[in-house]
Formats: C-alpha cells, sequence, structure tokens
C-alpha cells in the first residue's frame, strides 16, 4: 500500500502498515523527515494519563471553543491512542523526554526535528520505502471506482513515477496557501484535491481561517507563548482588546487600518521564560539573531494565514479506520477532518499532533487490511484509470507553460488578506468565490505543465479548489461557530448545530451532515 506524505500522521501510517504485514511505500513531495509543520519546530501533544478526572477535564476544555461539534467517542479514542504511542515513542522509539523532578518522563510535548528523524529511521527499520522529493499528482482508480495506484514525478531523477497498490492513505497536510508560515511549504492541499477527484467529500472547511502570530518578517507562527503578551500601537500605547486567545481580530483591524502592531511577552515571570526556552527553543532563534530580548523589548508582529494547517477541516471519513467514502483510500493528520476530536477550533499542537498519531496509525493499519482483503494478484493487475484534471490533463488548449503564477496569485488575493478570509461577511465571501469559480474554469481548460511544473500547477489547482470549499462552506454556515466567525452572523445559532459536508470541482455543493449529539 502507499503512504502519501512525509509528516507524523504519514510515518505513523507507514508504521502501522509495516507491522499489519503489508508492503508499503511512502512517497515525500519533500525529505521525510525534514519536511512539514512539525519537523520545523516544536509541538505540545495532547496526552494525558488514563485517569477518569484528567480525561473528563481534558475532553471538556475545549468543547465550547469548537462549537460543541466534537464526539466524545473520538475524543476518548485519541486519547487512549495517543497515550500508548507515546509511552511507545519513549521505550520502543527511545525519544529522549526531558524528565520532571520527580524522575518521571514529561510525556506532554515533542521536538519536531528529532521526533521526526526517529520516525524517518523507524519507518526505514520497518521496510518501508521512502520515496523523497516524489511529490504525487493524481489517483488512479478502478472500473468500481476504488482507489488503486498512484502518480508522481521524482524532482531530482526528473521522471515520472507510479506505485501500484492495494490501498492508498492520504496524509499531505493541510493548506496554508503559500503564505509563508514556517514548515507549510509543501501544505498546498493536494490530498484534498485528490480525494475530491476520486469522489471523496470534505467536512469542516469553513474552519479554516486560522492565522498565526509572527515577527514581522518572519515565519515563525508559534502563537502558544503569546498568551504571556502585551500588545501595543506604533506609538506605544496598548492595543485594548488584543490578545493571542479571543483578541486576535482586534490585531487584524489595526493591521488593516495601516498601523503596525507591536508585541512584549512582559507577563511571562523568570520560571516562565526559563519553562518556555526549553519547551520550544526554535520560536527564540529569530528574536536572539535579531539581537531581541522577546521579554524586554516590543517588537513588531504580523499575522500570516494557516489555513487548515491549524484550522480543522479536511477530508470526510466514514469510520473507526479513518477511511473515506472511496474504497480504498484512507486519510490521515491535517489532510483529514478533525471535527471529531475538536469541533470548529483548534490551534498548534495538542490535539493536531495527537490527531496526526492516531489517525496515521488507524489508517495504515486500515488500509493494510483492505489489501490483504483483494483478491490475489487484483492490485497488480487490475485496470485503472488517472483521476487528475485540473492541472494535469486541461479540457481545452493548454495554455502557455508558467501559468500556475498567475493561478497562486490570484488565489492568494482572495484568501491572505484578513478582510477577506479571517473577518469573513456573507457579500465579502460571494465575491471572492465568484472570482475563484471563474479561476477555477480557466484553469481547468488550460492550466498545465511538465516535469516540475506539472507539481506547481497541481497544486495551484489544489489550492484554488481548497478555497472555493472553504467559502462555499462559510457561505452555508450563517451563524458564528468556533473559527468560523461571521461579521453579519455574529451569535451561535442553536438550529446550525451540525457539520457542513462539501465536495465537488466544476460545481461545489454543501449539505448539513446529521447533528451532533453532545
Amino acid at each position: 500500500m502507499l503512504v502519501v506524505g512525509g509528516g507524523p500522521a504519514a510515518t505513523w501510517a507507514a508504521l502501522g502498515a509495516a507491522r499489519a504485514g503489508a508492503s508499503v511505500v511512502l512517497a515525500d513531495k519533500g525529505y521525510c523527515g525534514t519536511s512539514g509543520a512539525t519537523a520545523a519546530g516544536g509541538t505540545g501533544v495532547w496526552y494525558v494519563p488514563p485517569e477518569p478526572a484528567a480525561r473528563e477535564a481534558a475532553m471538556a476544555s475545549r468543547e465550547g471553543l469548537g462549537g460543541h461539534l466534537a464526539d466524545r467517542r473520538w475524543m476518548s479514542r485519541v486519547l487512549d491512542e495517543t497515550y500508548d504511542r507515546m509511552n511507545e515513542l519513549a521505550t520502543e522509539g527511545r525519544y529522549p523526554f526531558p524528565t520532571g523532578p520527580d524522575g518521571q518522563l514529561l510525556l506532554g510535548g515533542l521536538q519536531g526535528p528529532e521526533y521526526m528523524r526517529r520516525m524517518r529511521v523507524r519507518i526505514r527499520r520497518a521496510g518501508v520505502r521512502v520515496l523523497d522529493h516524489s511529490p504525487v499528482t493524481e489517483l488512479l482508480t478502478d472500473a468500481d471506482g476504488a482507489v488503486a495506484d498512484a502518480a508522481g514525478y521524482r524532482r531530482q531523477a526528473r521522471e515520472h513515477y507510479r506505485v501500484r497498490a492495494g490501498a492508498v492513505v492520504l496524509a499531505t497536510g493541510g493548506c496554508a496557501f503559500l503564505s509563508g508560515a514556517l514548515g507549510t511549504n509543501t501544505n498546498t492541499g493536494d490530498g484534498a484535491l485528490f480525494a475530491a477527484e476520486a469522489g471523496a467529500e470534505l467536512s469542516g472547511m469553513e474552519f479554516s481561517n486560522s492565522y498565526g502570530i509572527a515577527p514581522e518578517g518572519t515565519s515563525v507562527t508559534k502563537t502558544a507563548f503569546y498568551a504571556f503578551a502585551t500588545f501595543y500601537r506604533e506609538d506605544g500605547e496598548v492595543l485594548e482588546g488584543a490578545a493571542s486567545l479571543g483578541g486576535r481580530s482586534v490585531i487584524a483591524r489595526s493591521l488593516l487600518d495601516g498601523g503596525r502592531v507591536f508585541a512584549r511577552l512582559d507577563r511571562a515571570d523568570a520560571a516562565a521564560q526559563t519553562a518556555m526556552r526549553l519547551a520550544q527553543p526554535n520560536f527564540f532563534l529569530t528574536f536572539d539573531r535579531l539581537g531581541i530580548d522577546p521579554f524586554t523589548d516590543r517588537f513588531a508582529i504580523t499575522l500570516l494565514a494557516e489555513g487548515t494547517v491549524r484550522g480543522t477541516g479536511g477530508i470526510r471519513i466514514t469510520g473507526d479506520d479513518c477511511a473515506t467514502a472511496v474504497p480504498g483510500l484512507y486519510a490521515a493528520g491535517d489532510a483529514a477532518t478533525r471535527e471529531e476530536i475538536c469541533g470548529g477550533f483548534t490551534g498548534g499542537g495538542s490535539h493536531n499532533a495527537a490527531w496526526a498519531m492516531s489517525s496515521g496509525s488507524w489508517a495504515g493499519t486500515g488500509a493494510a487490511a483492505h489489501s490483504r482483503s483483494l483478491a490475489s494478484g487484483r492490485a497488480a493487475f487490475r485496470p485503472v484509470t488517472g483521476a487528475g484534471g485540473a492541472g494535469l490533463r486541461p479540457t481545452g488548449s493548454p495554455g502557455p507553460t508558467g501559468g500556475h503564477r498567475a493561478a497562486v496569485e490570484l488565489v492568494q488575493g482572495e484568501v491572505l488578506p484578513y478582510d477577506k478570509n479571517y473577518l469573513r461577511s456573507g457579500p465579502v465571501l460571494t465575491a471572492s468565490l465568484r472570482a475563484l469559480d471563474a479561476a477555477w474554469a480557466e484553469l481547468r481548460t488550460s492550466l498545465h505543465g511538465e516535469g516540475a511544473d506539472l507539481v506547481k500547477a497541481r497544486q495551484a489547482a489544489a489550492m484554488t479548489a481548497h478555497a472555493r470549499w472553504m467559502y462555499a462552506a462559510a457561505l452555508a454556515r450563517t451563524e458564528s461557530r468556533g473559527m468560523a466567525r461571521r461579521l453579519d452572523h455574529p451569535e451561535q445559532d442553536p438550529a446550525q448545530h451540525h457539520r457542513i459536508v462539501t465536495g465537488g470541482l466544476d460545481r461545489v455543493w454543501t449539505r448539513p451532515a446529521e447533528r451532533v449529539v453532545a
């Protein structure tokens, strides 16, 4: 079976499938172990010991923030799985966890570079064949519509390739629209496009307007520590109402008005400062290089879009093994919807990290079981057809080489500005969706590429499709719930206590899913 991606969800999927006896290929757009958001920094993990009171508090802590759209059964499953996987990292993976004053291991966080280095070693030792710098460009399906194989392009060898597989796990990450946020240059929504082309649905795409705080001119969007910050206007006056949680819109409005916003982590005492540097050393690298002490100096900040990397929307899963509605296709990590455990709100690390290792493990095991269920030889010899469309097989006359650049610029113009995506309203969403629909029609007709440009064309198509699903779902939710806030519908509507499913390519559609039982 094939795993598409190279981050935590992908490597856990590959490891789970290999343990289940499958022959596994992992294809990463970058270099597995260094590509993606986790490898670029540290992350907290939703690790809670199996104590009833602690588990109850952990599940209850974010239900309200998520608009009460999460599912406690899934929460419980993820807490169990994460507990087991983190302890496995400590024993079998020999991860160097720090110890507390009592000598017990502190399993609530991971340093991304070391974590992903060890995960690469582990999957290689398990027999997984790793294809680095080998982005997948499309899935292939058999006569029954089941996902069979995948095709891609090996950048360094400059050659096309194909993997024959009984099942495929999409663990390609979310979509940050090449915003410049750290570690997200590979997160262009490719997996969601592949899934939709094969017939899968998406869910929670309205929960996609996450913006991370970063020092101006940098890429590090580690926002947790800004809970210790005071925010200021350029003249040194405190920016009233600004906060990392619950006050980021104030920052966005101030930036939109043309003013600069500054921050200082002046609410962290000496003990907190020491703990922060130990927990997230990469957060401080930028400050150290610039000669800034973030605890005493004011520094300019900005907001960078993180889309569905920190948002919760993604490919809809239909079973406990993270299967999708398409036979043979599974989804994990940020590529899959995280509504099951987060509802309509999440952030960096914590739940995301727990979901990656849990959903990855389940998807890998499920995909391996599906592969075994196929008749002997069927996976290798069944006739298949390419499912890819936009950017790969134009319906009209191919346009000039390099058309992906204009397509990316257009979609960024509709999703990166704060007044379009973050501070949402019906008229603005409608205008942006109209522009994106027109862009899709044009790129579907003429966008194409050869070699490395094919990968870029497919990325442009994926980002455009992602933006259309986001805004269609945002328009369908005429209320404010989770991170999907509407200026023209500021209140939560009890009648809309449901998830929103979306899909489609040339014509995007939405429909309400079943109500979530609290």
